[in-house]
């Protein structure tokens, strides 16, 4: 039985196209790929290449995933980027069966690919990411943790600006709370008002100061 709404939809469009091998196979695929994203990632290749989405009454390969498979952009890039990168860098982790071999989720190829092919990382350092990735199984949290300030660095002026919105967000939504809440008891409550006013009033400061 169907988990999710998105999964029913899935399903349902599955036994609708049931006539259409292709298409029934990619919307299967769709629900399977938190398992198997090769799978998932080479059809989506081959169907781009082959264009079926026009015989399928869509304008667009974009148009066709975001609405009958419910995929995002970014994840049908990731997912067909990595594939393809897999498929010319490392061909023998597509062989492997998931079992007696790792392999590599998605998110964590597309972070080599874009080291190897954007960024301006030494070589060392692109060779210790894809011994990390391709033979340790390491997963995206730790090799970005380990990774991302040397391989993707980021402006110290956009971190600082990122940090103060962060913040703000964080402390009007939390100010608002407040004002609506009758658990935290109001001489508390007002106290710490004053506080996040003076927090609030800073961090806009800051904020001006930095445009």
């Amino acid at each position: 039985m169907p988990k999710t709404k998105t999964d029913a939809a899935l399903a349902a469009a599955e036994r609708a196209h049931e006539g259409d091998p292709e298409r029934a196979d990619l919307l299967r695929r769709t629900r399977q790929f938190k398992a198997s994203w090769i799978e998932l990632a080479e059809a989506l290749t081959e169907s781009r290449r082959r264009g079926d989405f026009r015989r399928w009454g869509y304008d667009s390969f974009e148009d066709y995933t975001r609405r009958e498979l419910f995929l995002r952009q970014e994840t049908v890039d990731k997912l067909t980027g990595s594939f393809l990168f897999l498929k010319k860098r490392a061909p023998e982790v597509l062989a492997r069966d998931g079992l007696s071999r790792t392999i590599p989720s998605y998110q964590v190829v597309d972070f080599l690919r874009r080291a190897e092919t954007e960024s301006d990382a030494p070589e060392s350092t692109v060779e210790q990411i894809r011994k990390r990735v391709l033979e340790d199984g390491a997963g995206l949290p730790s090799v970005v943790r380990e990774f991302r300030d040397s391989v993707f660095p980021v402006d110290p002026g956009q971190k600082k600006e990122r940090e103060l919105s962060a913040l703000l967000n964080v402390a009007k939504r939390l100010r608002e709370l407040l004002d609506e809440t009758d658990v935290v008891p109001h001489k508390l409550g007002s106290e710490v008002g004053k506080t996040l006013d003076r927090l609030l009033e800073m961090l806009r400061s800051a904020g001006e100061r930095a445009a």
